[in-house]
This record gives structure tokens, C-alpha cells and sequence, in this order.
């Protein structure tokens, strides 16, 4: 009685905001229908957006929208960049391959870009020091632009002095650009950014958030790990930029990461990257020219693809190369991931793999750096334990690294963790390598991790609490966006 003699048209309006909210998600669900998404995650959103009145609007505003087919880049920038990039479809390097391996090659042609990379050397870190060293090397022998574009850069006894050496170098005359994700290096501070600035170096975030904005960016992080330096050597991989890689924290000591320098062809198509993240964030078209080799490449050893990935592309890039090559696996699957929330198909095809006689094995960390990723990947342990995939848990500290080795010339590693949120909702970057030498130093790397880690089996898992069976099984419903 008291609002209606205070406010006399309250009523009305209260009517009028019900029926455009209605209408408002009448409209999200016929969005959802119309994206023909898999039917289980579609009724999933219609379902809370109908049960939870504006918070299920709110929640699918953060993370139910499909950004599929927006363009981050304008076709006509788009081609410019082609143009002056060195890549190139490369046609008949890949004909002395496996014919798994050339499968492989013509799906990523399909996908991005048509290009294979060959005469490039690769240098492979599993520490996040010997990482650190090559690259503040590399830095300091630039002469013409250091591009920089990791998830977290952090100001810390790791990240300070390669912060101080960036700045040094751009006020010698370098171009030096960096790309940082906005939430993954939430406390890059501003004094920083202004110092940097001052220094000479261009430096931006990446989907920055702010109060208009936080809602539409939120959910999709640029998870990219790419340095580029004078068109000449790159980098690639799982490391970021902080002191848990590199001398470890309160928790760990230092992660167990992989990570790649490589030098080379193959480095124009991480410049093209990350041109394309640059030309996104500031508008700006890099002119910058990749190095271009007139001659023959000695060896075609290490034969190269690079396969970017993210919210915005037609189809699931990695995770369908990761499909493809494990459904064509005759004899080994090995895969390092921290984290382990398949879906559903990838599943089937691990399972499917196992049961017909592939060794498949996964290595994840025994204590991953988020309890709630723990559970939801113990959700998924029993199912591929009963098909015979071999679980091994790293002991020592976080296993952070993201490889999948097959058979014996694939190999792939870069940003993907298998997960979700790397499948779906962030920005990656992963290195195609097709190699047997490497394949075998890979496998070495994998086979010295196992002498640190403990197999689960069948008995022992089904003895956990049934209080992390059942927190599992909860963590697992949410596990698309986590």
C-alpha cells in the first residue's frame, strides 16, 4: 500500500519490465535453437534461463553466448596480412609422411591457413629457468621488434627482469609490443604499464574489461603463449611469464611445463598470429616483414603446422585435430595435460583407442592449482580406467604441460590444455610437429615423467570418500565452464 501511494505508477511499470524481460528471453532461446547447438547443452540454457529468473539471463550472458563465425579481423586487413606474410600452402612436403600423418596435415589445411613449414629447428624446454634463459638471450640479440603476447605476464623476480630487459630494448631503438590477457594478468598494475609506455613499448590487453563490457568478455581469455623476435626465432608453448614456472610459489615448486623455441620458416605464422591478436586490439596492421629464405632448406626433419584456435572460428580447431590424429592412433597415445575434461567425443575416441589395443596413457597432476578442475577431472578417471586407458598421476609439483604424442611422427604441444574452456572458450595456440626425431625425444621426456608419477588403479580409486565421488559428480555438471 505504501509503495502505491509513494510511487502510483509502480504496477505499470512493473508490468512493462516483466513483459520485456520475457521478451528478452523468448529472444536468448530463440538465439540458442537457432544456433543448432548439441541439443543437451541447448535445453541445458533454455532450462536456466526459464528457472532462474535474471540471474539465468546474467549467467548466460557471461558464458552461454557463441561468438562462432565473428570476425576478429577485417577481410581486407586480413589479406594484407597474407599477403605479406610468408606462408604458403606448401604443397608435396608432406607425401613421405605416414598416411595418418598426411590426413592430419590436410584437415589443419582445411582449417586455417594452408601452410607446412619445413628447415626449422626446435629447441625444447621442460624447465621454466632454461626457458627464461634462451629467451632473455634471444632478447637481448634483437635488432629489430620483439612481439610478446602471453596469458600472464607478472612483475615478479621472474617477470621483472624480462619486463626491465623489454624496456631497455625499446629504448635502444627496437619496436617492442606486447599482449597480455586483461584477467589472466588481472595485477599488471598501472604504474607499470606507464613505465613501460614511457619506455617505448606498445603494450595492450586483450578483451579488456570494464563495467559496460564485463559481461560480453568475461569468458573468452586469449590463452596464447607467442613471442617473436626479428622474424627469426619464436616461441611456443605452456609457460607463462611468473615465478611459479621458474622457481615455484608458496604451494609448488616449479611447475612442470613444456615449451618451444623454435627458429625457422615456421615462425612467420606465429608472427601471423600474432598480427592478427594485435590488429584485433589496437586496430593497428603490423607492417613488419617475416624472414623470408630463398634457398632450399637443408633437412626437411622437422616438418611444421601451427594451428591457431578460438570461440570465434567456424569449427573446433585443435580439438578436431586432436580428434582426428588419436581415432587414427595404431599403436600410442600419450597426453600431458593439467587438466582433463574431455568431451564427449573426444572421450569416446580415447576409449575407443584403448579398447582396440592403443596403448593410451595420460599423465595429470596429482594436486592440480584448482580443486574445483580436480574434481571434475576425478569424474571422468573410473569411465577410463574400465576401457584401459593407463592414468598416471606427476607427483612432484603441478603438471602443467599440454602434449599429445601418436604413434611415432605427430607430435602436438603449445597453449590447449584438454579441457572445455581451452576447446571452447579461449584463444590457443599449438605447434604441429611432424617428426620422428622428435617424436622419439618426446616420448623420452614422457617415459623420464613417468619414474615421477604413481598409476591409478580401479581398486584404489573406487576407495576414495564418498564425499569426492559425490562432489565429483556435481563439479562434472559444470565442467563445460569451468
Amino acid at each position: 500500500m505504501l509503495l502505491a501511494e509513494l510511487f502510483p505508477y509502480a504496477h505499470l511499470i512493473f508490468n512493462i519490465l516483466t513483459v520485456l524481460y520475457a521478451l528478452t528471453v523468448l529472444a536468448v532461446i530463440v538465439v540458442i535453437l537457432g544456433e543448432n547447438r548439441n541439443p543437451v547443452k541447448s535445453m541445458a540454457w533454455v532450462l536456466v534461463l526459464l528457472l532462474l529468473p535474471v540471474l539465468g539471463l546474467v549467467i548466460y550472458l557471461v558464458f552461454g553466448r557463441s561468438l562462432k563465425g565473428m570476425g576478429l579481423i577485417s577481410r581486407s586487413d586480413l589479406r594484407e596480412l597474407r599477403r605479406m606474410s610468408d606462408i604458403s600452402e606448401g604443397k608435396g612436403l608432406a607425401d613421405d609422411l605416414s598416411v595418418e600423418s598426411q590426413q592430419i596435415v590436410s584437415l589443419v589445411n582445411k582449417l586455417v591457413v594452408p601452410h607446412m613449414f619445413v628447415g626449422n629447428d626446435i629447441d625444447v624446454f621442460t624447465t621454466g629457468k632454461d626457458k627464461l634463459d634462451s629467451l632473455m638471450r634471444d632478447i637481448e640479440a634483437a635488432t629489430d621488434y620483439i612481439h610478446v603476447q602471453y596469458f600472464i605476464i607478472e612483475n615478479d623476480e621472474t617477470g621483472g627482469p624480462l619486463l626491465e630487459l623489454l624496456m631497455r630494448k625499446a629504448r635502444e631503438g627496437v619496436q617492442v609490443r606486447v599482449l597480455y590477457d586483461y584477467v589472466g594478468s588481472f595485477y599488471f598494475k598501472p604504474k607499470l604499464l606507464r613505465q613501460m609506455r614511457a619506455a617505448g613499448i606498445e603494450v595492450h590487453p586483450f578483451l579488456e574489461l570494464t563495467l559496460m563490457q564485463f559481461a560480453f568478455r568475461l569468458n573468452w581469455r586469449n590463452h596464447r603463449k607467442i613471442v617473436v623476435i626479428d622474424g627469426k626465432v619464436g616461441y611456443v608453448g605452456g609457460m607463462n611469464i611468473a615465478n611459479r614456472y621458474v622457481v615455484g610459489d608458496k604451494k609448488w615448486s616449479a611447475w612442470r611445463d613444456t615449451h618451444l623455441r623454435i627458429s625457422g620458416e615456421a615462425v612467420a605464422a606465429l608472427q601471423y598470429s600474432f598480427a592478427i591478436d594485435w590488429n584485433f586490439t589496437t586496430r593497428k596492421l603490423l607492417t613488419n616483414p617475416t624472414m623470408h629464405y630463398d634457398t632450399p632448406p637443408a633437412s626437411n626433419e622437422y616438418r611444421i603446422q601451427m594451428m591457431s584456435s578460438g570461440p570465434t572460428d567456424r569449427w573446433k580447431n585443435i580439438s578436431f585435430v586432436f580428434f582426428k590424429a588419436i581415432t587414427l592412433a595404431k599403436r600410442q597415445v600419450y597426453i600431458q595435460t593439467p587438466y582433463f575434461l574431455p568431451s564427449e567425443s573426444l572421450l569416446k575416441a580415447l576409449q575407443s583407442a584403448a579398447l582396440s589395443g592403443v596403448d593410451v596413457r595420460l599423465m595429470i597432476p596429482d594436486r592440480p592449482d584448482s580443486l574445483m578442475l580436480r574434481l571434475a577431472t576425478g569424474s571422468y578417471i573410473k569411465e577410463c580406467l574400465l576401457s584401459g586407458i593407463k592414468i598416471y598421476l606427476y607427483e612432484p609439483t603441478v603438471m602443467h604441460a599440454k602434449v599429445v604424442i601418436i604413434d611415432d611422427d605427430f607430435v602436438t604441444t603449445g597453449s590447449t590444455n584438454f579441457d572445455f574452456r581451452s576447446f571452447e572458450h579461449n584463444f590457443e595456440f599449438n605447434a604441429l610437429i611432424y617428426s620422428k626425431e622428435l617424436n622419439r625425444k618426446m616420448k623420452e621426456i614422457f617415459d623420464a615423467d613417468l619414474q615421477q608419477c604413481t598409476r591409478v588403479s580401479m581398486g584404489k580409486w573406487k576407495q576414495r570418500p564418498l564425499m569426492q565421488k559425490a562432489l565429483e559428480s556435481i563439479v562434472r555438471l559444470i565442467s563445460p565452464i569451468l
